[in-house]
């Protein structure tokens, strides 16, 4: 049995893999919170795999500066926030239980404030490098 569920969460993690890749084509699917799930199932399902994606590109750039230093660029937090106001959106519009929407409408709320306030904008390395000169 815990071989299945361990494969269940490999195959979680390469799906949000997938998923956070096609975000950084797409403008409107976010990246990072594909890639910090797949992190967690990887976490969840092998240790070989956990590490393996902690090595990657992809975590480096896209989780790494999210997890560790509480910071996502421009652009990864506008596509973030764009995605979870439409999924709260949505969500909202189809409820029919007035106290069920008030509770989306709260939680949207949250994300929109913890997404602003409390994750830092990352510098782009151009403005790094302006501020050098």
């Amino acid at each position: 049995m815990k071989k299945i569920v361990n494969g269940f969460f490999i195959g979680l993690g390469f799906f949000f893999v997938g998923l956070g890749t096609v975000g950084i084509v797409l403008p409107v699917l976010p990246a990072t919170p594909f890639l910090v799930l797949a992190t967690i199932c990887f976490a969840k399902g092998s240790k070989k795999f956990h590490t393996w994606f902690l090595q990657t590109g992809l975590y480096k750039k896209y989780v790494e500066p999210a997890v560790h230093k509480k910071e996502m660029s421009k652009n990864a937090k506008r596509k973030t926030l764009y995605t979870l106001c439409l999924i709260f959106l949505i969500s909202f519009l189809v409820v029919p239980i007035w106290y069920v929407k008030g509770i989306i409408f709260l939680v949207a709320l949250f994300h929109i404030y913890y997404f602003t306030f409390k994750i830092r904008t990352a510098k782009t390395e151009e403005k790094k490098l302006e501020m050098a000169e």
